[in-house]
């Protein structure tokens, strides 16, 4: 797994290099399929349950899912890339928010707090820690902000398939739950909203956009439980 998490951080750093105005979201889609060509890695978004890219790129309202096409970034949105790659069957996932040149206060604080909810949620992987303790992690990190945790979706187990069990709800009971053991890696992915937590699914079948047209930043890494504490995959 982290022979396929190198990849996805190689996406990654390429990915968010190319962000500026005026680029388009296929063209970021472009770059993800270019770095797994040369590493000799498959996708594993492309196909999956149909899905036509090897990144989800979801702009300002949009939460997760965004299909990549032809629309084109402008200066002050920002814009969550995921991606993942597969190398010898094992699978790597991870996401992150980036503005798009200058971006207002409220919009750099939301990216803010979802890469902080993010990060105390990693401090709770530790083995003996329970899935609760990360969920509250997120949940008290994004409230204290004023903002709200997306619910209906989650992070997940990973491994020889993307999405494995356990769900990795971003709100818990702290103490509830599997207790966390060396070996577990999970896929942890804060999506934080500006407004109302509800969603809704556009017509595509696949972008998930705010119920209310607020922003929200979605990201995500691919963490190991380890008896020394969390790795990060990816």
């Amino acid at each position: 797994m982290r022979r396929a998490g190198r990849v996805v951080t190689e996406m990654h750093e390429r990915i968010r290099e190319a962000i500026r105005p005026g680029v388009t979201t296929a063209a970021l889609d472009a770059i993800g399929r270019e770095v797994l060509a040369r590493r000799g890695a498959t996708s594993n978004f492309l196909g999956y349950h149909g899905y036509p890219a090897v990144i989800c790129a979801s702009p300002n309202e949009v939460i997760v899912h965004g299909i990549p096409g032809d629309r084109v970034l402008t200066e002050g949105d920002i814009v969550a890339i995921d991606c993942g790659a597969v190398v010898d069957g094992w699978h790597g996932d991870a996401a992150f928010t980036a503005p798009v040149g200058d971006v207002d206060d409220v919009a750099r604080r939301l990216i803010e707090t979802a890469e902080a909810a993010l990060a105390a949620a990693i401090a709770q992987m530790a083995p003996g820690r329970r899935l609760g303790d990360v969920g509250h992690a997120v949940e008290s990190v994004v409230e204290a902000a004023g903002l709200s945790v997306v619910r209906e979706y989650t992070g997940h187990g990973i491994g020889r398939a993307m999405h494995e069990d356990p769900p990795v709800p971003n709100h818990g009971r702290p103490g509830s739950g599997i207790r966390l053991r060396p070996g577990n890696v999970l896929a942890i992915e804060p999506m934080v909203n500006a407004g109302s937590a509800e969603t809704a699914v556009l017509d595509d079948g696949w972008s998930v956009v705010t119920a209310d047209g607020s922003w929200s930043a979605h990201v995500e890494h691919t963490v190991a439980v380890t008896d020394e504490g969390p790795e990060i995959l990816c």
